[in-house]
């Protein structure tokens, strides 16, 4: 289906992309830190409301 060529490419393609993501990441780390700080607690509130809309909705088709 695919040449070896092609598939070479697309290893070494892969394997660079992931090795830039995680410089590039490892680099943004303490910005990101201190960008994101609560983050957490609104997501938690995010999922718990979301988890009482579904409880609401099972509970009002019985």
């Amino acid at each position: 289906m695919f040449s070896n060529g092609q598939l070479l490419f697309a290893v070494l393609f892969f394997i660079s992309f992931i090795i830039i993501i995680t410089l590039s990441y490892q680099k943004d780390l303490k910005s990101l830190k201190d960008s994101y700080k609560g983050i957490r607690w609104m997501i938690i509130c995010f999922l718990s409301f979301i988890f009482l809309l579904v409880i609401l909705k099972k509970l009002s088709i019985s």
